[in-house]
């Protein structure tokens, strides 16, 4: 409850079920308000994940403080002529997230933004695959990645949807200049919602038998060509 009232980066909250009693219910009602992810799991599940006195709630604590959204937008666009963003749209996989982020910062990317709910947590096995650059790159998260797009919009941002049922491929797009990617789930990609009101979208050439690239390896091949680009 300290760390909600501190307004500290939790990914997750597991509360043993049944837990009784007015503190109980209050962090309850703090959790919701708050919008963070809650399981209730046996006191069993607690203990594996503990060995100290955990009250039945622990907390996974992000190792990183996260950005606000809208701030960092506006300093960025102040600072830069061409912003560069990217906004990821259901990607679960810590590992996935840890080698996108690692990729984005290599690219110079200004910033990443992931929804509150539905995202991988930044855990010690997304700091690793990273190779640190977690802590050099910013990060938001936001309620709704649909907003973001509008936002972004609105600061003349084109957004630049990855997904294979498009019928432009990617290298005849020009992402010179102010833009953002959006990068979505291996399995179910970007919402159909977020394609609707994107600026433009784009897929890769698949010359072989398979039909798609992991998640990270396709980001990473859009990033690159937008650092092409920006570099010629």
């Amino acid at each position: 409850m300290e760390a909600l009232e501190a307004a500290q980066p939790i990914n997750k909250v597991y509360l043993q079920k049944g837990l009784q009693g007015e503190l109980a219910k209050e962090l309850e009602t703090s959790l919701r308000k708050a919008g963070i992810s809650t399981s209730y799991v046996p006191v069993e599940k607690l203990n594996r994940l503990t060995k100290n006195n955990h009250q039945g709630a622990i907390a996974d604590m992000s190792p990183i403080q996260f950005h606000n959204f809208e701030d960092l937008v506006e300093s960025i666009t102040k600072q830069k002529k061409n912003p560069f963003f990217l906004l990821l749209d259901g990607i679960t996989d810590v590992r996935n997230f840890g080698a996108i982020i690692r990729t984005a910062e290599c690219c110079g990317v200004d910033g990443i933004i992931i929804p509150k709910n539905g995202s991988a947590p930044i855990t010690e096995d997304t700091v690793k695959t990273s190779a640190g650059a977690v802590f050099n790159l910013p990060i938001c998260k936001v309620n709704h990645l649909k907003d973001a797009v509008f936002y972004l919009q609105s600061y003349n941002i084109a957004l630049v949807a990855a997904t294979e049922k498009a019928e432009s491929q990617l290298f005849k797009l020009n992402l010179a200049g102010p833009c953002a990617l959006i990068m979505g789930a291996e399995d179910k990609g970007i919402s159909p919602s977020i394609l609707k009101v994107v600026d433009h979208q784009a897929k890769l050439p698949m010359l072989g038998n398979i039909e798609s690239l992991n998640v990270s390896v396709a980001c990473g091949i859009f990033l690159y060509e937008a650092v092409r680009q920006r570099l010629t």
